[in-house]
């Protein structure tokens, strides 16, 4: 797919972010953002998913482990032609659209996710199940790097090494915020890199708001290997949003009538 047409998709899934957050005056808007060039590189050029095929185990698997960022997955499930739900009911009384995705509702949602670091494990299963099943399909999972400071996130990744998971990609959504504060601050799980290495997964490094970098990392992922592949993706938490880059405020904060023109504002042409 032309890159500007990605840079289209993902401008899309910003603006949607933004707009369902400002509706509902609740959610993750500043993780959101950040991801959505990886969630619209995934689901517009890496993963095999379609309208034909959601139903079905036929086909690849992403799992939301930061499940927090719910906007941005519906976002991108809506972008995709995947979900059929309006934006506007986001987090509202008896809406699908919940706070944290939740997979007996929304088709596309491989996992009910928001107990952080519980995703990968998921994800891991998912993998696991598909070497069984002689079932050639991927499976992705994006995790947070403040989510990286639980310890079951590290133990699914020893046991994705031991059973040789080549067809796992866990990617880790770097951009040194949480709720907090600066992840260093709060407890500190960097090197992400060595740490992913040392439990003997494959590992790359990219701009995580580049597609021409992302495309690298997933070609990486692609290359044949005997285990799992971690792709650690550095973003801009708010990523598109002025007063959102790299301001942890903005982790799940609403924006007011006069902030939401802004940020719809910044969004209208390419950052």
């Amino acid at each position: 797919m032309d890159m500007n047409e990605l840079k289209r998709h993902a401008l899309n899934v910003r603006r949607n972010i933004v707009q369902m957050v400002y509706d509902a005056q609740s959610g993750h808007p500043g993780g959101s953002l950040g991801c959505a060039d990886i969630l619209t590189y995934l689901y517009f050029v890496q993963m095999n998913i379609n309208k034909d095929n959601v139903r079905t185990t036929d086909r690849d698997r992403f799992v939301l482990s930061k499940g927090h960022c719910s906007p941005a997955m519906y976002a991108i499930l809506h972008e995709a032609g995947l979900l059929d739900e309006d934006l506007k009911t986001f987090r509202q009384i008896n809406s699908k659209l919940q706070g944290h995705p939740n997979m007996n509702y929304v088709d596309g949602v491989d996992m009910s996710t928001g107990s952080l670091g519980q995703g990968v494990s998921t994800a891991v299963g998912m993998a696991i199940a598909n070497k069984l099943d002689k079932n050639s399909h991927k499976v992705y999972a994006l995790v947070g790097d403040g989510e990286a400071e639980e310890g079951i996130v590290w133990e699914a990744l020893m046991a994705a090494a031991h059973y040789k998971l080549d067809n796992l990609c866990v990617i880790f959504d770097l951009n040194h915020l949480q709720i907090d504060g600066d992840v260093e601050d709060v407890i500190g799980p960097l090197p992400l890199a060595e740490k992913a290495k040392a439990f003997n997964a494959y590992v790359t490094e990219c701009d995580g708001n580049d597609f021409e970098s992302l495309a690298k990392a997933f070609a990486y992922f692609n290359e044949p290997k005997d285990g799992p592949t971690v792709i650690v993706a550095n973003t801009v938490k708010g990523k598109g949003v002025s007063f959102m880059e790299n301001n942890y405020a903005w982790h799940g904060s609403a924006p007011n009538e006069e902030q939401y023109n802004i940020a719809m504002q910044d969004l209208k042409e390419e950052n």
